[in-house]
């Protein structure tokens, strides 16, 4: 069974050294051999996907450290954003049967980063583009995003929403008066990366930016971010009163929006997940290399799930939506 994974990440040049040189760089909580996966694109990589039986990954840039290109004034960012797609493209090119890629943006400055989109996917084959959390205090709705979405639109190429660190405001009414490692934690992974995503996908719904923009696709990761258990009283108490949408809640986030397993490998999300999303919106991740190739690939391989499902979440929906 072929298996894409779609949200692998590396932290190469130029934007090593960018974030080492921003001004209150810290190193981020990652261990020392996830910073060597990182920084390795090549002989080592491609040896744990093949233990693993993972055929292809879908590559982008490790940004949530604290960091981001939206930190850069605009032409510092823009440019970097470049240089960071030429070099995901020579990585892709290396490996073109191993290896795809998402784009990276500065959003600071929408026209330039639409018209770099445009060149990441026609010139250089990029799938996608990542974006991680808000940028400068803006969520996705902000009409000043609106020239990136309808390139993105128009390119017919998904836009991958990750989890970020929360603004510092967020972090201490939220984290604060706990131990450092803790509130770190809980403030990402431990669930905070996932409320503010969820809630992220509901802000560009209730915001009217599917009803502006009705073909454009978000993946979003760890198996939809809490929105499947929630789902369902979203919509019934949020549908009534956003009477200026076309649709229900629930609709567009079941035709907008597109799952990955990325770090989730149990099975009461994922039968939740298609339950709500159904498996033609799902797609494999493993979160390479904060989470281990050979666990996802056993999960699923061993989800009790349908053949035909497993086969459109190993690599069919990936195939579709990115061109695989």
């Amino acid at each position: 069974m072929r298996t894409i994974a779609v949200e692998e990440h590396i932290l190469i040049e130029p934007l090593r050294t960018a974030m080492r040189s921003a001004p209150g760089y810290q190193p981020p909580p990652y261990s020392a051999a996830s910073v060597d996966a990182l920084a390795d694109v090549g002989a080592q990589r491609l040896a744990e996907m093949d233990a693993a039986g993972i055929d292809v990954q879908v590559l982008s840039w490790s940004v949530t450290s604290g960091f981001t290109l939206e930190q850069l004034d605009a032409a510092t960012g823009t440019a970097l954003a470049r240089e960071c797609n030429d070099a995901m493209a020579e990585v892709v090119r290396a490996h073109p049967d191993r290896f795809a890629g998402f784009a990276l943006l500065a959003w600071q400055d929408p026209e330039a980063a639409a018209a770099e989109l445009e060149r990441a996917v026609k010139t250089l084959g990029m799938k996608g583009v990542m974006v991680s959390g808000i940028t400068n205090g803006h969520f996705l709705d902000h009409p000043g995003f609106r020239l990136i979405l309808a390139a993105a639109e128009s390119l017919d190429v998904p836009i991958y929403l990750h989890p970020a660190p929360p603004p510092p405001e967020v972090y201490q009414a939220y984290f604060g008066g706990l131990p450092a490692p803790v509130a770190g934690a809980l403030s990402r992974g431990g669930w905070g990366w996932h409320c503010e995503t969820g809630l992220h996908c509901l802000r560009m719904v209730v915001a009217g930016v599917f009803d502006r923009f009705p073909k454009l696709q978000v993946i979003i990761g760890h198996m939809g971010e809490n929105l499947p258990f929630s789902l369902a009283r979203a919509d019934e108490r949020l549908t009534p009163v956003a009477t200026h949408l076309e649709r229900s809640v629930a609709e567009y986030l079941q035709t907008n929006v597109l799952l990955t397993t990325s770090g989730y490998f149990t099975t009461p999300p994922l039968l939740c997940a298609l339950l709500v999303f159904g498996a033609d919106r799902i797609m494999f991740a493993v979160d390479y290399p904060y989470s281990a190739n050979a666990l996802g690939r056993a999960f699923l391989d061993s989800a009790p799930i349908s053949d035909a499902d497993r086969e459109k979440i190993a690599h069919g929906n990936a195939e579709r939506i990115l061109r695989l």
